[in-house]
């Protein structure tokens, strides 16, 4: 969600701290601000939009100053506006946030009585005057800092400039995560790695509860009961280069024909091709042949990918899989069988609903593995096992090559696990893994259909609802087209079993009602068929994405026929994600959207 940077420079901070938040724009963002000490006093530039409204405020009025934090803000409370947005300030201090306090509220109140006039409608200037409130009482920043951190109530990461303190920044974290980085007579905070690539690969990551003083030559990390702790340093990957959109219009599309690349790094993570086996790259600190059930949970396209892996994990390795939205699976206490398993799926590795399951399941005495993309986030940290995927920083809102990548990894364990049980043998297992390993080839097969699913942009762009069909392991895929569709050329879209079709949804069906029908030449094909034929015969428009050989025998009038590939169908859905995700990029480009950062949407979403 919002990003935060910190800066303690030898020389003026505001550029510095501008280019750093540029590369925490794939997170989605509505406002921008910075604030540093000019002669030691707090000075302040926010506009509302993207950081070019910024840079051209700075422009007009420079900011100078050697220490400063930076926002990028998500609107929780209050419209995105220029007055809502990030540093909130008072004469004491200006402070930077990310996340929710929940009991804001009552807080409010409290420093009404007390004087304190509020002149934003957000959550965060609810901490700005807490603090102040201590300091004007007496305490220094560090102790007012201290004293007001038990009282929030929520997930947040806080950032800290105090007026007339040049060498000090205080962090705070709470549920959403934040790091230290440590330069030559510098030092640096930021949500993640990847804003702070540029200045250091030196980083250390503030745990739940933990607050941080910076100076220029020192971090004293303090956890949550006050006390001073160590926290391990560390070698950060992420690259100092902002990550740009080498010949592509959009990050998304340059995600999306990064997948053949992505898919098959991970893969060859996982296997052992040259003896057609699956070769897990890590100890798993239980039997897999011991297992009673997985429990998977996840949030938006992360769910849909342990949706399709539920099919894989049922059928291959005989295992019960229960699955749920992370944000309804936190909540409703479920029993949890001994010598269970936990698949929780992430790709920043900081979903607060997910995280939230994945502690409740380790309460419960669950084994606890991960599928992420960010190795130094707070959910691989503290799972069992974790499973990464390679996809490489992903900067496009709405996820492709992420989504690829989970499944990857989630078949290659569906696989070991039914290897490991005996549920399959070593030939079939060979056979299994030569389907993972003809991937690659496949999704660059499917990519050079792009010009079909960019013919149907016009179409679909006037269209006001779509239907998803599929079954199998299809009706996820469906549900996942449909999400990218709305997603980010806000179009109305649902997925549903194609087998469901009868039971409601016909009743949608008309000569303006787009229907887009997954439909890989598998075991359920000649059911799916017979759907196509009630759509078509109530004059729906079938577009049908299929290989040559099922669209010739379906004999369906369809409006479009994106012709795929033939392949075995197991893992039919990697592939398939290709046009679904082309289908949506490119009417979202041809109705003028701005697909990369999709209203009202962020990509590491750390607050309920």
């Amino acid at each position: 969600m919002c990003g935060i940077v910190g800066i303690l420079g030898t020389g003026p901070v505001a550029a510095q701290i501008v280019e750093a938040l540029k590369r925490l724009e794939y997170r989605g963002y509505d406002s921008a601000g910075i604030a540093t000490l000019e002669a030691g006093r707090l000075t302040r530039r926010r506009a509302e939009g993207k950081l070019r409204n910024l840079e051209i405020r700075l422009a007009e009025q420079p900011l100078g100053g050697a220490v400063g934090i930076g926002h990028t803000r998500w609107a929780t409370h209050g419209k995105p506006t220029e007055n809502n947005a990030h540093p909130h300030a008072s004469d004491k201090l200006a402070v930077v946030h990310n996340g929710i306090i929940e009991n804001f509220r009552e807080l409010r109140e409290e420093l009404l009585a007390a004087g304190h006039q509020f002149v934003t409608q957000t959550d965060t200037e609810v901490v700005a005057h807490l603090v102040t409130h201590a300091m004007r009482g007496g305490l220094g920043p560090r102790e007012a800092v201290a004293a007001c951190l038990p009282r929030l109530r929520g997930a947040f990461a806080l950032a800290f400039l105090f007026d007339g303190e040049d060498n000090l920044l205080i962090g705070a974290r709470q549920g959403a995560p934040l790091a230290v980085g440590y330069g030559d007579g510098e030092m640096y905070i930021g949500s993640d790695a990847l804003a702070l690539a540029p200045f250091t690969d030196s980083i250390t990551y503030l745990e739940d509860g933990d607050w941080v003083v910076l100076t220029r030559d020192s971090a004293q990390f303090h956890d949550a009961a006050n006390n001073i702790v160590q926290r391990a340093r560390q070698r950060s990957q992420a690259s100092a280069f902002l990550i740009d959109k080498g010949n592509h219009r959009h990050f998304m599309a340059k995600e999306i024909h990064e997948q053949p690349e992505v898919v098959g790094r991970t893969l060859a993570h996982y296997l052992d091709m040259s003896q057609g086996r699956v070769a897990l790259p890590f100890a798993l600190p239980f039997e897999a042949r011991a297992l009673a059930s997985i429990t998977i949970s996840a949030c938006g396209t992360a769910y849909y990918a342990g949706l399709i892996a539920k099919y894989w994990f049922e059928r291959f390795a005989r295992l019960p899989v229960e699955i749920d939205v992370a944000s309804e699976f936190r909540y409703r206490e479920a029993p949890m069988r001994k010598d269970g398993l936990m698949i929780v799926v992430s790709q920043s590795g900081e979903t607060a609903d997910t995280l939230a399951g994945l502690r409740y399941a380790k309460d419960q005495g669950q084994h606890v593995l991960c599928v992420v993309n960010v190795l130094t986030s707070t959910i691989a940290r503290e799972s069992h096992v974790v499973a990464p995927t390679l996809a490489g920083p992903e900067i496009g809102v709405a996820s492709t090559k992420a989504f690829t990548c989970q499944l990857s990894v989630l078949a290659c364990l569906a696989i070991g696990f039914a290897r490991a049980r005996g549920t399959i043998d070593a030939s079939r297992e060979a056979e299994l893994v030569s389907q993972l390993m003809a991937l690659p080839g496949l999704m660059a097969e499917a990519i050079k259909r792009e010009p079909a699913t960019e013919q149907l942009a016009q179409f679909l762009s006037k269209a006001r609802d779509v239907l998803y069909l599929g079954r199998g392991t299809s009706f996820p895929l469906a549900l996942e087209g449909a999400l990218k569709l709305k997603e980010i050329s806000y179009i109305h879209a649902e997925g549903y079993a194609a087998g469901e079709l009868k039971h409601g949804p016909i009743a949608l069906i008309d000569e303006d009602m787009p229907v887009i029908v997954i439909a890989p030449f598998d075991p359920v094909f000649e059911k799916t068929v017979s759907n196509m034929q009630e759509v078509s015969a109530r004059g729906g428009k079938i577009i049908l994405i299929a290989n040559e050989k099922a669209a010739h025998e379906g004999a369906i009038d369809a409006h479009a026929i994106i012709a795929m590939p033939d392949m075995a169908p197991d893992f039919a859905p990697i592939v398939y994600a290709v046009p679904a995700q082309l289908i949506a990029y490119h009417t979202a480009v041809h109705m003028g959207k701005d697909v990369d950062q999709p209203r009202n949407l962020a990509k590491s979403v750390t607050v309920e």
